[in-house]
């Protein structure tokens, strides 16, 4: 992974805004207590993204890393943050449990509560963040296993480490059809170090049931620009049949059709009236969306929001 952040080239008396800026707007917010006098701070930070897996891999000087209960709570999208160990130690709290973490071993943490992550004798390490519905696991669970070491008495984690060590800094891994094709494995990679740590590798099962309505959401937003989404798509992609399909979204009181409608309006809506509304044709931003048919995109359009979308992006032009 190519750095972009070297602390270097930046005036220490700005270095530690933007590493905190860089932290907060690709991983997580945390305060972040650097050790060092600000001449002395030293950080070089690689970033990048596997579909919904965001990457950091990092090398710095020393410094404590706190979520607070205050940013705990803030959280817009719950998340698994896995910590990889490459050299030196670190120390995580959380749940009540401090662990200390050293080379070759895994760790995950939750932001939806509070952590302080230690790293007095520098940072060399990797940041792999989850959200946290992806891993379809139970609180208890999870709460279960933050902050406890993943190393050589778990032979799955021993198999885990060369693996997410690699990706967070394999560039090629991390675009197009490679990026596709790692995702879902590392989910499930996670998911089988943190069910195996627990003991029973069974928990996984009720948890994808349980978590199904909001992952075929997430499933179909990601999904919305695609002209021939369909519930069979949807369903296979989900290992489900459409009938069962229907009876999870019915449950959720989600009409799948207008569902899927109501979302792609919205972000023709956000296009058409953004600083880019008018680098594209109407009937361009609407098959972007899925509306293949330019009359019945407009035609809809003006239903849902009583305006034309010409009328509405002159409006903002």
């Amino acid at each position: 992974m190519s750095p972009v952040l070297d602390t270097t080239f930046i005036p220490p008396r700005d270095r530690e805004e933007v590493v905190r800026n860089a932290v907060w707007k690709s991983m997580v917010a945390v305060d972040i207590d650097h050790r060092p006098a600000a001449e002395d701070i030293s950080v070089r930070i690689g970033l990048g993204a596997v579909g919904p897996i965001r990457i950091c891999s990092a090398r710095a000087t020393a410094v404590a890393l706190r979520r607070t209960e205050r940013l705990a709570r803030e959280d817009e999208e719950p998340a698994v943050t896995l910590g990889v160990q490459m050299t030196g130690s670190s120390v995580i709290v959380q749940n009540g449990r401090e662990c200390l973490l050293r080379p070759g071993e895994l760790a995950v943490y939750e932001s939806i509560a509070p952590y302080t992550h230690l790293f007095d004798e520098g940072v060399d390490y990797r940041f792999i963040r989850f959200p946290r519905a992806a891993l379809a696991l139970p609180d208890r669970v999870l709460r279960d296993i933050t902050a406890v070491p993943l190393g050589s008495g778990n032979p799955v984690a021993r198999l885990a480490f060369p693996y997410f060590s690699q990706l967070a800094v394999a560039d090629d891994l991390h675009q197009g059809v490679h990026a596709d094709a790692v995702v879902q494995p590392s989910i499930e990679l996670l998911r089988a170090v943190l069910t195996s740590q627990h003991g029973n590798s069974t928990l996984a099962r009720g948890p994808l049931e349980a978590t199904l309505g909001l992952r075929i959401t997430q499933y179909i937003l990601a999904h919305l620009t695609d002209p021939d989404l369909s519930a069979t798509q949807i369903a296979a992609a989900h290992g489900i049949s459409v009938r069962h399909l229907y009876v999870v979204l019915s449950r959720a009181g989600i009409s799948l059709g207008e569902w899927i409608r109501t979302r792609r309006l919205a972000e023709c809506k956000r296009e058409l009236a953004g600083p880019n509304g008018r680098l594209w044709t109407i009937a361009a931003v609407g098959r972007r969306w899925g509306f293949t048919d330019a009359t019945h995109f407009s035609k809809v359009f003006k239903q849902t929001y009583g305006i034309s979308p010409r009328a509405w992006r002159d409006q903002h032009g």
